[in-house]
């Protein structure tokens, strides 16, 4: 069974940067598309950034330019380098994979909370102060 566990969240000034990281186990990391989303309070779960088994990445427009994704398979790991962040990016992030072989696309901005097939890990809280 996939199990995701993420790491790095913390608290910043406008400005600074976080580096988040997503273990993946259970499974070899090469076969997942992999991705982070975002939810802050009172809002919808939303996707941030993501990359799929092939390196293509994908982003949302609030982010791009900001934030690059990133995946070592030989470590099993996902990450996210969040640069000049925002209050707005104040949020709970949330690790997701899916299977490859799933079907369906992976672009991360576009792939809705309640997709099928997704897997979660429990979040990491990142808080930016003005």
């Amino acid at each position: 069974q996939v199990q995701l566990v993420e790491s790095g969240g913390g608290s910043v000034q406008s400005g600074g940067s976080l580096r988040l990281s997503c273990a993946a186990s259970g499974i070899t990391a090469s076969r997942l598309h992999m991705g982070w989303f975002r939810q802050a309070p009172g809002r919808e779960r939303e996707g941030v950034a993501g990359i799929d088994v092939d390196g293509q990445t994908t982003y949302a427009d609030s982010v791009k330019g900001r934030f690059t994704a990133s995946r070592d398979n030989a470590k099993n790991t996902l990450y996210l380098q969040m640069n000049s962040l925002k209050p707005e990016d104040t949020a709970m992030y949330y690790c997701a994979a899916q299977e490859g072989a799933y079907g369906g696309g992976w672009c991360v901005p576009t792939i809705p909370a309640a997709r099928d097939g997704l897997r979660w890990g429990r979040g990491t809280q990142v808080t930016v102060s003005s």
